[in-house]
């Protein structure tokens, strides 16, 4: 791991992360190719991308039901038991962010308000091929269900090496798409997944809204659909950064760093702290512990090229340090961790103590693990049950309501040169003050209108009407 050290009065800068922010030029223009032909020839195109890129053969990308309903049997009764047990706290959490819809009334009788709506369908992408991520579909699946999203749509890549006329999914994501709730599986995977829930084809519906984490090419794929189809984020390699003081435990440090680092070759992990020996401590720690780990050689390059540690000279230097990283995942490793939680600015989880694993947060805690990566934490959130709904403001103005803001919205128009504007607010307030009649088209003449649009007692209505309280 690369060592930044930093001192007195010095700040760790984003360019000292050299982190890798953008897709490259040349997986975006394979991926938009890719959409644009599942956009024009449908599911021969999935066909044909399924062929060249998974090595199987499709004659239908839609899972029987039948498999879906029996997901569950003749697995291991303790993988069910645990898989029930996250969804049910993954379940709970997202319960809590369930946002009502809400109405005020003002006393001219305005009602005001918003209407929360769920989307009506939603995709949720799910890495497959040679991987199994059972906990990626109750991540997606669950807030979506929570949200009342009628339509769950889950696609996946077909394993690879499934035998003719078995289920192409691995069992394990299978039964967590079963535990999540998701209404239907297409075994479909890569960028040309993203286009066809993004636009549909004769087989695959599309969705409004598309949830997930996926290779580069569903990355960036996710980015080009973004507009014509909501999506939850681009996300990148994993991170993690833990802020230690001496207090902690550096075997434990270097196995929470290491359980990032073994995701990808690119996973970042960072360590910050004002403990130069501490660091020295953990760096050593992790040399001991590679020559346990199955996923060794990813864990190293991960480490050795991607790993940064930062020696602050004092804990608020450290704490700013962390908010410029803007990790995806935070653990505070602190005698006081919980005192500095109000510091803290930018992180898409935060582990607060030492007893607070981050694997712990990947799978059963509750709030979900689909989080922003590369710095994004620091204007993003992690995917929640507000990813699947709609808030629609709600505006039912009486004539009482009309009468107190016409004038001012009429100043507003003015100011503005939208006379059309001002028009539509005054012929209500021309209706109210002198009658259906006073706004006979076939008697008003320029002048009339212009009068409408801009009345001269406007100054006054607004003076008048200006002081009341929603």
């Amino acid at each position: 791991m690369r060592t930044i050290e930093l001192a007195p009065g010095e700040k760790l800068k984003p360019a000292m992360l050299t982190r890798e922010g953008v897709l490259p030029a040349d997986i975006t223009r394979a991926a938009q190719q890719i959409i644009d032909t599942v956009r024009a020839e449908g599911d021969e195109a999935l066909r044909r991308y399924s062929r060249e890129f998974d090595g199987v053969e499709l004659t239908s990308f839609r899972l029987p039901q039948e498999q879906i309903d029996a997901a569950l049997e003749g697995l291991d009764p303790t993988f069910t038991a645990a898989l029930e047990k996250a969804a049910a706290q993954i379940r709970d959490f997202h319960e809590r962010e369930v946002e009502q819809s809400w109405f005020t009334t003002r006393a001219d009788g305005t009602m005001l308000g918003v209407k929360v709506t769920p989307v009506a369908a939603a995709g949720i992408y799910v890495p497959g091929g040679r991987a199994q991520y059972p906990s990626t579909v109750l991540m997606n699946a669950i807030p979506a269900k929570v949200a009342g999203v009628e339509r769950v749509i889950m696609v996946t890549p077909p394993q690879r090496d499934a035998a003719p006329g078995t289920c192409p999914i691995s069992p394990y994501t299978l039964a967590a798409a079963k535990v999540g709730g998701v209404d239907e599986i297409y075994t479909i995977g890569g960028a040309q997944a993203v286009a066809a829930l993004a636009y549909g084809t004769e087989s695959i519906p599309r969705v409004e809204k598309i949830t997930g984490p996926g290779n580069a090419y569903v990355a960036a794929a996710k980015r080009l659909v973004s507009g014509d189809v909501g999506i939850d984020m681009v996300a990148g390699p994993s991170e993690v950064c833990v802020l230690a003081d001496a207090t902690a435990k550096p075997v434990v440090v270097a196995a929470d760093l290491m359980a990032q680092a073994e995701h990808d070759p690119l996973a970042a992990c960072y360590l910050v702290t004002c403990d130069a020996d501490f660091a020295r401590e953990v760096l050593a720690a992790i040399e001991r512990l590679l020559d346990a780990s199955p996923r060794a050689d990813i864990t190293r390059t991960s480490l050795d090229e991607q790993g940064i540690v930062v020696v602050a000279p004092d804990i608020a230097t450290a704490v700013a340090a962390v908010n410029t990283i803007a990790p995806e995942h935070l653990e505070l490793h602190c005698a006081d961790a919980l005192g500095l939680l109000g510091s803290i600015r930018n992180a898409g989880a935060i582990f607060v103590g030492a007893w607070s694993s981050e694997p712990l947060g990947d799978y059963v805690a509750g709030p979900n693990h689909t989080l922003p990566t590369g710095g994004t934490a620091a204007f993003s959130n992690p995917l929640s049950v507000d990813d699947f709904v709609k808030r629609s403001s709600v505006i039912c103005y009486t004539p009482e309501g009309l009468l107190a803001d016409a004038p001012a919205t009429q100043r507003l128009a003015h100011a503005e040169g939208l006379w059309a504007h001002a028009l539509s607010a005054g012929l209500r307030r021309r209706v109210l003050e002198r009658g259906e009649a006073s706004v006979e088209a076939a008697a008003l003449g320029p002048e009339d209108l212009t009068a409408i649009a801009w009345p001269d007692d406007t100054e006054a209505c607004i003076s008048g009407g200006a002081k009341r309280d929603i």
